[in-house]
């Protein structure tokens, strides 16, 4: 399950006229990835889907358009599969014009009155800043010969400040509406010379004028009720516009539903096109195709194409493997693991596919650091309770609730009770130091394995050198194994011992070797270079074995978190007892497994992904024919 799925590339030479037909072959298959690759010939350097294209992208465009008034189906269901031509998809596509001019009309009477209800509600959003004022808006917002008027707003605690200050340039201050920290003002004082020192005073305060449109000329009261009436006649409009709408539609719903049909089977044709090139009559396209389902592939073009084709397979190119896509994983268990694998990267052609072994590390850690039976069955019990809303991470939270399962009857724990149940080993917190070893040991294991599938995916595309002596390849494992060996050699109270190092003095020493042959640089630089990257080696695994003492910390602070529960619940009478474990239990499902999730996915991208998972490659994206379920 590890391996990839071995792929083919395909080459298909077919009569231009048997094109439509090849195509729909192809999508009923599920397994042609085009290539849009340029063919080496010369001579194939036609176009003869293009036309086609363009008439198909032009009737798709009227039909969304037309969809976008009245709301039609998607992916109907298809009576059967067969071939559209040319002259077909031009008929429908004149028709859909024709028929987008009629709907036009009633798309710019929407417009209008998308128009007009803006402008109610925002005439409705200014009026609210002076809909306390019981006053003619026109004429504060004209000034008058002999008046200056000023409506605004100024923060509340400016409010003293600036009526004193407008006191002394001989202008009256007054409050007609306070909201939150800001106070709505009307300022008004005769005009002269002081207009001028009352606006430095006025922009010291903090006041922020309010334009009032001229829409706003009247009482804001009666203007309230003029805009509520508006706004009840643009619904009114709205309604009777629909209906209308409706009554055109109805009789064209099969028409159109049947256009829908009448693209999805001329869209793999569509899809094609720039996988596509021919010369005269002959038309050639390419792909990749996984190499089990190449004899179903053949056998269908057998039975669809009546006239002669040739299909040619052979193995990938070593330079076209960033080219090949990637099958994704297709188990029901591993859907969702494969999900998170996703938004770290696609795998390569040739490398090692992560999603089994992410899946079951991830599983272990989780349940490791977050053991505890009715903890791990609440989240199971929610993750099937909420699945149609989850999609296929349903299965992601019912296997980590279980997975916190067994290692709960391992501790011995539900609800944070330790001797609910006996425990078929011991609770972490019993024995730390041991949790520590076997999260250091752990470690160890989890960090080889991710060195071999780095040297197998450097080995499977021919990159001996860099399975030998690149990161985390042959000559870092050994410098690793070496280091845990006297490590070990340490903790039992002996010397670290010769053997292991003279073999991390000598991997050490030809991971130097290898960087300075390859280091192009002064003689200075590359001293400096080699020193800090052998370094790196050093207190990079040291640094990455010690992230996973993580998962003995997070096992041994839920049992520390339960106990500060039951600390506080033994303070409170009964009633209290009860209602202090309920919530402390959903403060730790949420707040400590939301921490535990996140820790177990950084140890899994940074401490596994980045040793041996580039990301880099794109997936397998098959032509299909995109259809509802099929009609009786």
């Amino acid at each position: 399950m590890l391996r990839p799925r071995l792929m083919k590339h395909v080459r298909l030479l077919v009569l231009t006229e048997d094109l439509p037909q090849a195509s729909l072959a192809l999508a009923q298959t599920e397994n042609f990835h085009p290539d849009p690759r340029t063919p080496a010939a010369a001579a194939l350097v036609g176009l003869p889907a293009r036309d086609y294209c363009e008439t198909y992208h032009q009737a798709h465009a009227r039909l969304d358009k037309i969809a976008k008034l009245i709301p039609l189906e998607e992916y109907p269901a298809l009576a059967q599969v067969r071939v559209v031509p040319h002259q077909e998809l031009t008929d429908l596509n004149g028709w859909l014009g024709e028929a987008w001019q009629e709907a036009s009309s009633y798309e710019e009477q929407l417009r209008r009155l998308d128009d007009q209800e803006r402008l109610i509600r925002e005439q409705a959003a200014a009026l609210v800043n002076f809909q306390h004022l019981d006053i003619d808006l026109k004429m504060l917002r004209n000034k008058t010969r002999f008046l200056d008027f000023y409506v605004g707003i100024v923060p509340r605690e400016n409010l003293l400040r600036l009526e004193g200050a407008v006191g002394l340039a001989a202008h009256l201050l007054h409050v007609y509406m306070q909201r939150g920290e800001q106070s709505h003002v009307v300022i008004v004082g005769p005009t002269g010379e002081r207009e001028t020192q009352l606006t430095a005073v006025l922009a010291a305060a903090g006041f922020q004028p309010l334009a009032i449109p001229a829409e706003l000329d009247e009482q804001p009261e009666q203007l309230s009720q003029t805009l509520e009436t508006r706004q009840a006649q643009v619904r009114t409009d709205r309604e009777s516009l629909h209906e209308r709408l409706t009554q055109w539609f109805d009789p064209l719903r099969g028409r159109l539903l049947e256009a829908r049909r009448t693209l999805l089977l001329a869209e793999p044709l569509v899809t094609l096109d720039p996988s596509i090139r021919s010369s005269g009559h002959l038309a050639h396209l390419a792909g990749w195709v996984p190499a089990h389902a190449l004899p179903a592939l053949s056998e269908r073009l057998t039975g669809t194409l009546t006239r002669p084709f040739e299909l040619q397979a052979r193995d990938p190119l070593p330079a076209e493997r960033a080219l090949v896509p990637t099958v994704p994983v297709k188990n029901w268990l591993l859907t969702p693991f494969a999900l998170l694998v996703k938004q770290y990267g696609i795998p390569e052609y040739g490398e090692v596919d992560p999603t089994p072994w992410f899946a079951v590390t991830y599983l272990a850690m989780f349940g490791a650091m977050f053991g505890d039976v009715g903890q791990g069955a609440v989240i199971a019990g929610l993750a099937w309770a909420f699945r149609t809303r989850l999609g296929d991470l349903w299965r992601f939270g019912l296997l980590a609730g279980l997975s916190s399962v067994a290692f709960g009857l391992v501790y011995g724990s539900v609800f944070g009770y330790d001797h609910a149940l006996p425990a078929l080993w011991m609770s972490p917190i019993h024995d730390p130091i041991l949790m520590l070893e076997l999260a250091l040991g752990y470690g160890v294991i989890f960090l080889t394995i991710a060195c071999l599938l780095a040297i197998y995916n450097r080995l499977a595309i021919g990159n001996r050198w860099g399975a030998v002596f690149g990161h985390h390849g042959m000559v870092n494992l050994l410098f690793y194994l070496a280091l845990v060996w006297g490590g070990l050699n340490l903790a039992r109270g002996t010397a670290f011992g010769t053997a292991p190092l003279l073999l991390v003095v000598g991997a050490l020493a030809a991971l130097a070797w290898f960087s300075w042959q390859h280091l192009a640089a002064p003689l200075g630089e590359k001293i400096l270079v080699v020193f800090i990257e052998t370094l790196e080696t050093v207190i990079g695994y040291v640094s990455n074995t010690l992230s996973f003492l993580r998962v003995a910390a997070f096992s041994i602070n839920h049992v520390a978190l339960s106990i500060a529960v039951f600390t506080l619940a033994g303070m409170m009478g009964d009633f209290g007892h009860l209602i202090t474990v309920i919530l402390g239990n959903v403060f730790v499902l949420v707040l400590e497994g939301g921490i535990v999730m996140i820790q177990v996915m950084r140890l899994q991208y940074y401490e596994g992904f980045s040793r041996y998972f580039a990301g880099e490659g794109h997936e397998f994206t098959p032509l299909r024919l995109r259809r509802g379920p099929v009609a009786p």
